[in-house]
């Protein structure tokens, strides 16, 4: 199976960090979020990827091309060109097909672009800008034993606000992080089998969570896996602060590898 990742967005609530790349290379740790998402199912096997450009997709094929050069130590020789990896065993080994889907494309647009890289029945799809320590495999059983076409990842975003617990007027207990919102939404992480490309279109203004989701739901065709562990995307710089602070404290749940 492959995972798609769509790739193409231009992070507008990011502009301080988007305005010169595009969000998926924005960096946690020191390593893109997009390498962290393709780490999470590299882990669980899945190590073919087409992620959907857009939006400065040419900086994304350079980190890839480069990638054996970042964060490792390697000796070059200007004179010879001799250039040693000293470890070449930590280069991924994961085969990724960059496909060009227009710098103004939406979401529903971008995968039926890619429709003619999908061989299997089902492929995996998600952001390129969200993070979680789910089971993929677990997910994968799911959808498969559902027999629909699109399963979707429904999570619970941790609240923006501190909550009250509240006792006669008196409060008897403020917790300020974590605390989950009572409904769950879209937190990515799709299954689908390869008919979702029949309800999509090349038309640019074509995005997955409008007509197409929608009428995959009034067919009776769309399934929701529910995920009650870690799950975070990176919308605004609050956010990127956040998983850095989880990741440099060696606390970052998403990773498995």
């Amino acid at each position: 199976m492959k995972a798609v990742i769509l790739c193409g967005g231009r992070g507008t609530r990011m502009r301080e960090e988007t305005e010169f790349r595009p969000k998926p290379l924005v960096e946690i740790g020191g390593m893109p979020i997009l390498w962290h998402i393709m780490k999470i199912y590299a882990h669980y096997g899945v190590k073919d990827f087409v992620l959907c450009l857009g939006y400065k997709g040419h900086m994304i094929k350079r980190f890839f091309l480069d990638l054996e050069f970042y964060n490792k130590d390697v000796t070059y020789n200007p004179k010879t060109k001799q250039l040693t990896h000293h470890y070449p065993q930590d280069v991924e080994d994961w085969n990724i097909t960059f496909a060009e889907t227009g710098q103004d494309s939406l979401t529903g647009s971008r995968i039926k672009q890619i429709e003619k890289y999908i061989t299997e029945d089902n492929f995996f799809l998600t952001y390129g800008d969200g993070v979680s320590d789910i089971n993929l495999k677990e997910l994968l059983q799911f959808h498969l034993r559902q027999g629909k076409i699109g399963t979707v990842t429904a999570i619970r975003p941790i609240a923006r606000f501190g909550a009250l617990s509240i006792n006669n007027g008196v409060v008897v207990d403020f917790t300020k992080k974590n605390i989950m919102h009572g409904n769950r939404i879209d937190g990515g992480y799709f299954v689908f089998n390869k008919k979702i490309f029949s309800y999509l279109s090349t038309d640019k203004n074509c995005a997955l969570e409008d007509e197409p989701l929608k009428n995959l739901a009034k067919d009776n065709q769309f399934v929701a896996y529910s995920h009650s562990g870690f799950w975070q995307c990176m919308d605004i710089p609050q956010h990127l602060d956040y998983l850095n602070e989880v990741w440099n404290k060696g606390e970052a749940p998403w990773k498995k590898w």
